[in-house]
């Protein structure tokens, strides 16, 4: 069995670790949006959101605002979700307000 020799550069550069170590963390990522759209539009919306994976309405104001929960199973997808509700039509914006890791 050959010895790797650990140094700086390896060190450094990430060589001297092995994918088999790399865990992911059980669980998942949680959070709540508020979403600011277009009153007239929120019927539309809300299905649209509804329709998103991970994604339930907990809350409406007449005036233009949801409360969306999502869940998540790592934080990139989270921040890809957050874009996609931005991205919907009618929505002036889309605000993280909490944010939790749920483990198993």
């Amino acid at each position: 069995m050959a010895e790797s020799k650990l140094n700086r550069r390896a060190l450094i550069t990430g060589r001297v670790l092995s994918a088999d170590r790399i865990v992911a963390p059980p669980g998942c990522e949680i959070a709540s949006i508020i979403v600011q759209a277009r009153p007239e539009r929120l019927d539309q919306l809300e299905a649209a959101i509804t329709a998103l994976a991970g994604c339930e309405i907990h809350g409406r104001d007449a005036r233009g605002k949801l409360v969306v929960v999502t869940e998540a199973p790592d934080s990139g997808s989270l921040g890809t979700l957050l874009n996609t509700i931005q991205s919907l039509p009618d929505v002036y914006s889309a605000a993280l307000v909490f944010h939790a890791i749920e483990t198993a």
